[in-house]
């Protein structure tokens, strides 16, 4: 009696583990998407959509450069009694006081007074490490923070994890377009908060290894290429 050929393929077998490496990857994107959706929500629920004055007055007042109408808001604060004296971090190296001097002409006495200019910073490490040395020589125990809405975020982050023992005191300058225009109808703006929060994780998560003693480089916010041999009063730092 002749028996039945066994008419399967050799590779059959192989195909379950194959099919369930495939299913197991998918899986794996479709979690890692929607955790990111959802972070990139969470992270949009940090942002203020109009400017609101500070509660209270501080020690001191920071403002990053890098986004229009921040060193004004900030002279701004400085004027009305909100802080001693205004560190501007990220001022880029040719630049004098008196380029700034001729940007805020309403200000000639405070800027000659009350304001500090930090030419190191180039990226938000950096801004948080000068501004640490520069409240701490001072004796400050609570700063103002100013800097735009998207950038908010990610500059606690930063400015808390180097300096744990400030108080910081949120200023968020809202730009124009922000509010003449929802941000997800604008391309320029979602491609902006999408590489903000992108940033905003990269930070938390090299803070967090760093309480670990985990010193990663923050390539996440490398300033691109060499300086310009001239540019505004404050660099495009953040």
């Amino acid at each position: 009696m002749v028996s039945k050929s066994d008419d399967r393929s050799p590779d059959a077998p192989a195909a379950a583990p194959r099919g369930w490496l495939r299913a197991t990857i998918v899986a794996s994107l479709a979690i890692a998407f929607v955790g990111a959706a959802v972070g990139f929500v969470a992270f949009l629920s940090l942002l203020r959509g109009a400017e609101v004055k500070p509660e209270r007055s501080a020690d001191g007042i920071v403002v990053l450069t890098g986004g229009s109408s921040r060193v004004s808001d900030a002279m701004e604060l400085l004027a009305g009694g909100y802080g001693k004296r205004l560190l501007i971090s990220g001022v880029h190296p040719t630049n004098a006081a008196s380029d700034i001097s001729r940007s805020l002409p309403d200000n000639h006495q405070l800027l000659r007074c009350c304001v500090d200019l930090d030419r190191s910073a180039v990226n938000t490490r950096s801004n948080a490490a000068e501004t640490r040395r520069w409240a701490h020589d001072r004796g400050f125990k609570s700063l103002i923070v100013v800097t735009s809405n998207y950038h908010m975020p990610r500059a606690i982050v930063e400015l808390s994890h180097a300096m744990p023992d400030i108080q910081l005191i949120p200023f968020a300058v809202v730009g124009e377009k922000w509010r003449d225009e929802p941000w997800w109808t604008s391309g320029a703006t979602l491609r902006l908060l999408l590489s903000e929060y992108v940033k905003y994780v990269a930070a938390e998560v090299r803070v967090r290894l760093a309480d670990f003693g985990l010193d990663l480089p923050d390539l996440a916010d490398q300033p691109a290429g060499s300086p310009s041999p001239r540019k505004p009063a404050t660099a495009q730092a953040n």
